[in-house]
């Protein structure tokens, strides 16, 4: 398409003058040709002509064909096909291969599990999309450090060490801390003394932290449940293949944002208010929040100011993606509007990217405070369930590709509901299907090379059979006339990587997996009705197949999932 879209720019400037982007796309069925481009529309308000004359310009300068009310036509004979796939066969990555962000650094920020909490299904969605995204920078030739933001001191910490700190602490688990939380959260919410007691120890614990304090049972105790912590998070982390380069407790960013908020403070960018540092955000239509409270500890939002300078100090970024759950929006916004003021080329360099929150059907809304919420390892125990009771298989790949694919497939920002039933099936728009159709194409490459070897064994020798001409003599060499279905794969492969670059720019794996979807529906339709194997033409198709296979490994990739040997 990029011959199309170099044919259409350069005739727009000799013809208008004009530096225009087509957008070119696939022609609908009804159109006997193979791209069609809309620009003649898009130019006629400017050019204050009909896009039918237009159109009739441009195609004067391009060979297009012209259709109502304006659109452009282009049909590319069979010769730029093969072409094209024997390009990408010489040198499929370099052909894919993007430098868009050679040379930069890129910090994505995600996951930001608290120490002594469990890990829940929104933690497990931001792993698996987060790092989608970081392999799509990464594609894009970014070096990208993978972070994880948690919160290792603060209040949710008082709550639970309240409880953990009555209670016998032999053989303590992740789980025992979590039912912690939730009774300290209930006891800070309906007991004056306790939530007099709990504001207390939110002070202690904060400076047993700064001092690294050891030796009493308080300090010792959280220490061990913060380890404990942290051990659980790497676990599950290899368990679905994400792994992370840097950790960033609270605590570590804390002195720091403490320190710039107080600075700022002296300059007016942040005001006292009952006792307390505030950022008013009402002056630029946000809320007002606290940075630093009455008893002098920084709150969350003074150690996500920490937190980004931190972050500048260690990698001196070009690009920050921090990505979190839709109702941490408003609380951003704030954050970075006061760290605007004196740094504004850091919140440049900054994306806040959010999601929403994921449901079982009928599922009500869940809450680690209550502990009705899902946790992440069930999600994954539930896939593994459906999978075995459906196909009696307990292939690990198979269903983390599930698990991955039903997230990945949505756009993020909207709520998700995640079905593991759905999740599972061979068919359709789910993991499995695409997996499966990726091995379907390994079994005909692996056929290919058996009945080499078989070939070999009889014969003593290599011998390559070449296909029967069944196409039209051109200077002594065969012309290869495509059917519809090998023509429609290949079309869908050259659509890859301006699928890529639409989902770098908008940092969106929702577009490589809806892609990946419709690759694997004409490799369907390919496979039922192009014979491979011994056909007149087995030598292009088994070039088609590999290339086909090389762009569903690759995209999969992007996605985090592995294809397996066999399903």
């Amino acid at each position: 398409m990029q011959e199309i879209s170099n044919k259409l720019k350069t005739a727009i400037k000799d013809l208008y003058d004009l530096d225009f982007e087509p957008e070119i796309v696939q022609s609908p069925e009804n159109i006997q040709a193979d791209y069609s481009s809309n620009i003649a529309m898009k130019l006629a308000r400017e050019l204050h002509k009909s896009p039918m004359d237009i159109a009739k310009e441009i195609s004067a300068k391009t060979d297009a064909e012209v259709s109502a009310p304006g659109f452009l036509n282009f049909t590319m004979p069979d010769d730029y096909y093969n072409e094209q796939i024997n390009n990408l066969d010489k040198d499929f990555e370099n052909n894919i291969s993007s430098d868009r962000y050679s040379g930069k650094t890129v910090i994505c920020e995600f996951s930001d599990p608290n120490p002594f909490k469990v890990l829940h299904v929104g933690h497990l969605y931001t792993s698996i999309v987060g790092d989608s995204i970081s392999r799509l920078f990464e594609y894009a030739g970014a070096k990208v450090i993978r972070a994880n933001f948690g919160g290792d001191v603060g209040l949710h910490v008082a709550k639970t060490m309240y409880i953990l700190r009555q209670k016998p602490t032999e053989d303590l688990s992740i789980e025992d801390i979590a039912k912690c939380y939730v009774e300290g959260t209930a006891a800070y919410e309906d007991s004056e003394e306790a939530h007099s007691e709990i504001t207390e120890l939110n002070k202690k614990i904060y400076q047993i932290n700064q001092n690294d304090e050891h030796g009493n049972k308080l300090a010792d105790l959280y220490w061990r449940g913060r380890e404990l912590s942290y051990d659980y998070f790497k676990d599950f982390y290899a368990k679905i293949g994400v792994k992370f380069d840097k950790f960033y407790p609270e605590s570590t960013v804390a002195e720091l944002g403490l320190a710039k908020v107080k600075e700022e403070l002296k300059k007016g960018v942040y005001e006292i208010s009952d006792g307390a540092v505030i950022f008013d955000g009402k002056k630029f239509g946000l809320h007002t929040r606290v940075f630093i409270n009455k008893e002098g500890v920084p709150t969350y939002e003074a150690k996500d100011v920490g937190l980004i300078f931190t972050k500048w100090q260690d990698y001196h970024f070009d690009k920050s993606v921090v990505i979190t759950g839709n109702e941490q929006l408003e609380y951003m916004k704030v954050v970075l509007k006061s760290i605007e003021q004196y740094a504004p080329d850091l919140v440049e360099k900054t994306s806040h990217l959010t999601h929403g929150l994921v449901k079982l059907p009928g599922n009500e809304k869940m809450s680690s405070r209550k502990g009705n919420f899902l946790k992440a390892i069930d999600v994954l125990d539930m896939v593994e369930g459906e999978l075995k009771s459906a196909y009696d298989s307990s292939d690990k790949k198979v269903s983390l590709a599930a698990t991955k694919y039903a997230f990945l497939k949505y756009k993020m920002g909207g709520n998700i509901i995640f079905d593991p039933k759905e999740s599972v099936k061979m068919t359709g728009n789910s993991g499995p299907y695409l997996l499966y159709s990726a091995v379907r194409a390994k079994k005909i490459l692996s056929g290919v090379e058996n009945n080499l070897k078989a070939n070999i064994a009889t014969n003593g020798e290599l011998q390559v059979s070449e296909p029967r001409n069944d196409g039209r003599e051109r200077s002594g060499s065969r012309e290869i006339i495509l059917t519809p279905y090998e023509k429609n794969l290949i079309k869908k492969i050259l659509e890859y990587k301006n699928v890529l670059a639409e989902s770098v720019s908008e940092m969106a794996p929702h577009k490589v997996a809806g892609y990946l979807y419709e690759l694997a529906q004409e490799f369907s339709r390919f496979y039922e009705n192009c014979p491979v194997i011994g056909s007149a033409k087995e030598k292009e198709r088994i070039k088609l197949v590999k290339i086909y296979l090389d762009t569903m490994t690759h995209g999969l990739n992007i996605l985090g999932i592995e294809i397996p040997e066999e399903m």
